[in-house]
């Protein structure tokens, strides 16, 4: 794994040669010199301080393009600090992190805490899915036989509100085909601070029309957060309880929460926004408050978490839902999130259960291989899982407005530099 900076790589000298004073009781006798066996370790070391030199110098021109990237994003006013890690067949095979010198944002190091907004969707894709192996859901279900307030689902139509045709399923929440979307105010409906509990926040949703009969079209919205409160229904858990006891706790993900305390607070990223009206960094645009004795779970964009965090989240899905010999969810089950349900902008990618999925590199353009699979957070956090070339990628900031473009250079600055290493 290349440092961060090549300039604070450790530097030894070979030799040390000690002065010392001449002593006349040592004039006229022979003087010790190298024996050849001595010569040739010298030498030897020599050769290999060279090369492990030479090698070092060889990583950092291979992963040039993403330490320059990651600059990029700084110099052009785009992100605040960022950190990106790639991890390849077993081993991280590049991490940097590249704070701004702008005296207002914060460095980032090993415990800093971003919201990764709607990079919690992946997460409780994969709680559903843990219910589903077990039997206890089945994606057929009609949602109103976990949540009854369902049963009389309306519709909006072109002649106004009329009870919907079609049951709202799991599926439809699953794959963004429920009909809801997000919501402004005063409809806000996943706010901490209009809630305080999974159960009086779907009770609301189920009493408001969706845009159009469930199943008939793709529409990205409060899914997950619904779905979240099924989870607590079956488990007969509060959502995160069961967050923590399926997948958080087996996967060292101890800093993946939805709450801050004030020791995190220390740690939590500010956010950058640079737009038409506002630029710089702040701490007063958090949106959500974070408190801990709030029980809105939020399961669509309301935890937080860690690079670290969350790369054994992408370890455990790049290794078959195993992470460190603990099977969390099969590979079976990975396949089904990954398969492609709907279709997404004319960019090559289509939509899985709340996952990306690249069915057309060439429209990508990035030279990622066809079927990769991730998904963003709000804030631009971005990750990508490819099975292909046992890899997987994560880039970490905090800044808006939010941009594909980030995701998109960033593979494409990876995939060159692993190109250029054949």
């Amino acid at each position: 794994m290349p440092v961060s900076n090549p300039q604070q790589a450790e530097h030894r000298p070979l030799c040390v040669i000690r002065e010392s004073k001449i002593n006349n009781s040592n004039i006229g006798k022979p003087i010790n010199v190298l024996g050849k066996h001595q010569i040739n370790i010298v030498v030897k070391k020599i050769i290999l301080t060279f090369f492990f030199f030479a090698s070092i110098s060889n990583v950092y021109s291979q992963f040039e393009k993403i330490e320059t990237f990651q600059k990029d994003l700084i110099e052009n006013e785009i992100t605040g600090s960022n950190v990106a890690l790639v991890f390849k067949d077993d081993k991280v095979i590049y991490h940097h992190i590249e704070n701004s010198k702008n005296p207002n944002g914060k460095a980032i190091d090993k415990n800093t805490i971003f919201p990764i907004w709607s990079m919690s969707k992946p997460i409780t894709i994969v709680a559903m899915m843990i219910l589903h192996e077990r039997g206890l859901i089945n994606f057929e279900d009609k949602v109103s036989k976990y949540i009854p307030e369902f049963e009389n689902l309306t519709c909006k139509g072109e002649d106004g509100i009329y009870k919907c045709k079609k049951d709202l399923t799991l599926f439809h929440l699953m794959t963004h085909r429920s009909g809801y979307k997000y919501y402004e105010n005063p409809e806000f409906f996943t706010s901490t601070v209009k809630y305080d509990n999974l159960k009086d926040f779907a009770s609301d949703v189920a009493n408001h029309p969706v845009e159009f009969e469930p199943g008939s079209k793709y529409k990205y919205g409060i899914n997950m957060a619904i779905l979240g409160r099924v989870a607590e229904v079956v488990s007969k858990k509060n959502f995160y309880e069961f967050l923590n006891h399926e997948i958080f706790n087996p996967l060292n993900m101890a800093e993946t929460k939805f709450h801050l305390t004030e020791s995190d607070r220390e740690n939590f990223q500010p956010l950058y926004i640079n737009n038409e009206t506002i630029k710089g960094f702040t701490n007063e645009l958090d949106e959500l408050t974070y408190d801990i004795n709030n029980k809105a779970y939020f399961g669509g964009e309301g935890l937080v978490s860690t690079l670290n965090d969350y790369s054994s989240f992408c370890q455990m899905l790049l290794n078959e839902g195993i992470f460190k010999g603990q099977k969390i969810i099969s590979q079976e089950s990975i396949d089904m999130m990954t398969r492609p349900y709907s279709k997404n902008d004319d960019n090559g990618f289509e939509i899985g259960f709340s996952f990306f999925v690249l069915t057309d590199p060439d429209r990508d353009g990035t030279n990622s291989p066809k079927g990769i699979f991730g998904w963003s957070g709000a804030h631009n956090t971005h990750f990508w899982i490819d099975s292909e070339n046992d890899l997987y990628g994560v880039f970490m900031t905090r800044a808006r407005d939010f941009s594909f473009e980030i995701s998109k250079d960033f593979r494409k600055a990876v995939y060159s530099s692993l190109k250029s290493e054949k």
